[in-house]
């Protein structure tokens, strides 16, 4: 009786701390396994981490079409939704999708409060610095978006002393400023159009993709674009940078790879862009 007492009461701490690290104490099979997943998560190691919780927490903005965006029924979409949410298969977990603004989900990345954060994220010299980023999943040009009626921007050089709108973090808009535009802070694309239709700014970059799934939705807009970056940005999974998560980096990759290879990411792709950006060619 003595000893099982003693079992229960081990029983109980294992299935409390598992419930600490974001797990549920329920759906562990037993005292040993619930032990051997929390003693795996408390050795920072983060895909340890997700899967004996379960899920992993993926950042997005939810307002960025066809990237991330809500449906007619409100329903969280978007190439990036089904991005991730194929690459969590590959890790044998569940996404758990929270969504913010583009100014705080890097920052909820360094503070811990996501795993990773799929949002089109361009890789560039200042990021990689700061954060670790997965394989590359897509490949996309700019484009310097300005009215149909507007002729004075051909390059990149005639944004000098021009107003532009962006959310103030993104590449788009450091971007801009390295070319001399005066950048204006957005929330979410929709405001932007909305300031570049009324005439509040001369011209917003963005993605090419984002511009013809813009264009598709609203055919007699007001909008073209103006000039096209010859290289393509590639776009990846950024992550906090360290050993924590070097195997959580390592699965991804593999799951991009194998997603790439049989085809996946070229279907998600013409799903949501009409055309393959899943490779440079």
């Amino acid at each position: 009786m003595k000893n099982l007492t003693k079992l229960t009461a081990l029983t109980l701490t294992a299935a409390l701390a598992l419930t600490a690290c974001g797990g549920s104490a329920a759906t562990a099979p037993a005292a040993d396994s619930a032990a051997g997943s929390t003693a795996e998560a408390a050795s920072g190691d983060l895909l340890s981490e997700i899967q004996a919780k379960g899920t992993i927490t993926v950042a997005m903005e939810g307002t960025w079409a066809p990237w991330t965006y809500h449906d007619e029924n409100d329903n969280l979409v978007g190439y990036d939704v089904e991005v991730a949410t194929e690459i969590a298969k590959k890790l044998g977990v569940e996404p758990q999708f929270i969504e913010g603004e583009w100014d705080g989900l890097l920052a909820g990345l360094d503070a811990g409060r996501y795993d990773i954060m799929v949002n089109g994220v361009d890789i560039t010299p200042e990021r990689a610095e700061k954060y670790d980023f997965s394989t590359p999943y897509a490949f996309n040009r700019t484009a310097v978006i300005t009215r149909a009626d507007d002729d004075s921007i051909h390059t990149l050089e005639d944004l000098k002393d021009k107003k532009t709108a962006n959310t103030i973090s993104s590449t788009y808009a450091e971007l801009a400023e390295q070319y001399g535009a005066t950048v204006t802070g957005v929330d979410d694309l929709n405001q932007t159009f909305e300031l570049l239709l009324s005439g509040r700014i001369d011209a917003t970059l963005n993605a090419e993709m984002t511009f013809y799934d813009y264009t598709k939705e609203h055919p007699d807009a007001n909008v073209k674009i103006a000039v096209l970056t010859d290289d393509a940005n590639q776009i990846a999974i950024p992550m906090r940078k360290g050993d924590e998560t070097a195997t959580l980096r390592t699965a991804i990759d593999t799951a991009i790879d194998e997603l790439r290879a049989d085809g996946t990411l070229k279907a998600l792709s013409e799903k949501y862009f009409g055309r393959d950006i899943s490779t440079e060619e």
